[in-house]
């Protein structure tokens, strides 16, 4: 079966995953996902993650997810994709998204690569809203 939209799948997957409060998760591995990886590990909402070999010898990215003093405090407070392959958002760089009025994370896919909506405002750039991360 194939999936229609990779991107959301990744970002249910972490979520899922940060409810049930597991210590990792696994992604399939794609160049998108893995800049999306990149950005939440940069912003500090998840602790590390590799790329590893699942049972079948695919590539997959395993997610460190990163909780408080106790498992009880979530670091990552929530995720919400934007841009679905039924509904594109787009964004000019003079309407960029503000989360939560700068608390949280936009993710931008731009012809400078995937950044966050802070890198895009000092790139001077637009591009399409993937995700919200706060």
């Amino acid at each position: 079966m194939t999936m229609s939209d990779p991107i959301a799948d990744m970002l249910t997957r972490i979520r899922n995953a940060n409810t049930a409060k597991h210590d990792s998760v696994d992604v399939p591995s794609s160049k998108m996902k893995l800049a999306i990886a990149k950005i939440l590990l940069d912003e500090g909402y998840i602790a590390a993650y590799n790329i590893v070999k699942d049972k079948n010898g695919f590539d997959v990215i395993r997610i460190d997810l990163k909780y408080g003093k106790d498992k009880n405090e979530k670091i990552l407070t929530g995720l919400k994709r934007i841009s679905k392959p039924g509904l594109r958002v787009y964004a000019s760089k003079e309407e960029l998204p503000r989360v939560l009025g700068g608390l949280g994370v936009a993710i931008i896919s731009t012809n400078n690569g995937v950044i966050t909506d802070k890198e895009a405002r000092k790139l001077n750039v637009g591009g399409e809203v993937l995700a919200y991360v706060w």
